[in-house]
């Protein structure tokens, strides 16, 4: 049976991806480090991570997305601070903060583990940290390159504000390549 790499994700309007975009390019102009930069075109908010989902139970999660979405009315986000993960000293993950309708963003993922966990996809251990990834270090960035790059991602600013209108959800499907993941939409589910 095939198995379908599989997320939940938000996707960015084409506004908001110029801008982080542009981010990027500050970012990658002055980064000491290797970093793997999100395509421009695949940069999303993730809500949840699936990983391998056998192709006869897609239509079951996106029953469950769709009973997710069920009652929770559209809402906005707007893009905050940049950020890293573990912290600015250890740069692993460069990201976007959000700011906005947080709590209406927390219910609905919340509610999307809730009814995806009787499917067998656990809940995430970790709290959610809403945000949205602009790159990553490469395995080979030296522990000096994360910390200088730390800095610049401390000392940097983000100028506009982009406005994330939420209106649906979707399942995604990642397909890995050599030249980088390729991303489609298995389901669009539409909130209420």
């Amino acid at each position: 049976m095939e198995e379908i790499r599989s997320f939940i994700a938000i996707e960015m309007p084409r506004d908001v991806k110029a801008l982080l975009a542009r981010l990027q390019g500050r970012l990658r102009a002055r980064s000491p480090a290797p970093v793997k930069w999100v395509e421009v075109e695949n940069i999303h908010l993730t809500l949840k991570f699936l990983g391998n989902v056998r192709a006869d139970r897609v239509s079951e999660v996106s029953a469950a997305l769709r009973e997710a979405c069920r009652g929770v009315a559209p809402f906005h986000l707007k893009t905050g601070g940049i950020g890293a993960f573990p912290d600015t000293a250890r740069v692993q993950v460069i990201w976007v903060g959000l700011n906005g309708d947080l709590e209406k963003l927390v219910t609905l993922q919340k509610r999307i583990d809730e009814c995806l966990s009787p499917l067998g996809f656990a809940p995430e251990a970790r709290p959610f940290t809403p945000h949205i990834t602009l790159g990553r270090t490469r395995d080979n960035a030296t522990r000096p390159e994360r910390q200088e790059l730390g800095k610049v991602i401390s000392g940097m600013t983000v100028e506009d504000t982009g406005i994330i209108s939420v209106e649906s959800v979707n399942l995604m499907r990642s397909q890995l390549t050599g030249s980088g993941p390729i991303y489609s939409v298995l389901a669009s589910c539409r909130l209420e």
